[in-house]
């Protein structure tokens, strides 16, 4: 089973992900996870990209398309995968199809998790991270105390795209440059919409309600 998760920044598609890989045993495939670690080891993509991710841009469709190439060759993908931040243009969905028609692949569905604006800018902007790795939500999961973390009593940070500034950049490119692959893969008949503005129980109901018909 090969699914795309789709949704704007704070859609909750983090959480989802993980809940769909552990009930269908496919790996979780997020691009922004894999930048994130090249940024952390300050390798040259993860330098280029980091100069676009801080703005709350999106990176160039090259580097995300070097990345997922590779990704989708390793031999864990070979029963399946769950794609979550890729594609975010008609130019990387249109790449994609080409990397997957190389290896007589396809897409059996797109799942395309929606949620308000105003509720995405308060999940966003209440994050804080920890460099142990820890990560707290100022009104949904905070720390016991105010900025420092539970675990190993370092100070808190907000990463710069979570500042409401970046967030709102990031939530109008989203619908510049994503939410048209909606209208692309609806062209497919691909693409099932899940209400992200309900509970975390209820959302993965609703998921394996649709992938249900594709196990």
């Amino acid at each position: 089973m090969n699914v795309i998760l789709l949704g704007p920044p704070g859609a909750g598609k983090g959480t989802q992900a993980k809940k769909i890989v552990e009930s269908y045993s496919i790996p979780h495939i997020s691009t922004g996870d894999m930048l994130r670690e090249n940024i952390n080891n300050s390798t040259p993509l993860g330098i280029k990209a980091s100069s676009y991710m801080s703005k709350g841009e999106l990176v160039p469709d090259e580097l995300s398309i070097t990345i997922i190439k590779d990704r989708l060759s390793r031999t864990d993908c070979s029963k399946g995968f769950l794609l979550d931040g890729y594609p975010r243009t008609i130019p990387q969905a249109d790449a994609l199809q080409m990397i997957l028609t190389e290896s007589d692949r396809k897409i059996d569905v797109v799942l395309n998790i929606e949620v308000y604006d105003e509720e995405l800018i308060k999940r966003l902007s209440g994050r804080r991270m920890c460099k142990c790795g820890a990560s707290y939500h100022m009104i949904f999961n905070p720390p016991e105390n105010d900025e420092i973390c539970d675990l190993c009593k370092g100070k808190l940070f907000q990463r710069d795209d979570d500042k409401e500034e970046a967030i709102r950049n990031r939530l109008t490119v989203y619908k510049k440059q994503t939410q048209p692959l909606i209208e692309y893969y609806t062209k497919k008949k691909l693409i099932r919409t899940i209400n992200g503005g309900q509970d975390i129980p209820q959302i993965f109901k609703d998921i394996k309600k649709v992938l249900k018909e594709y196990d």
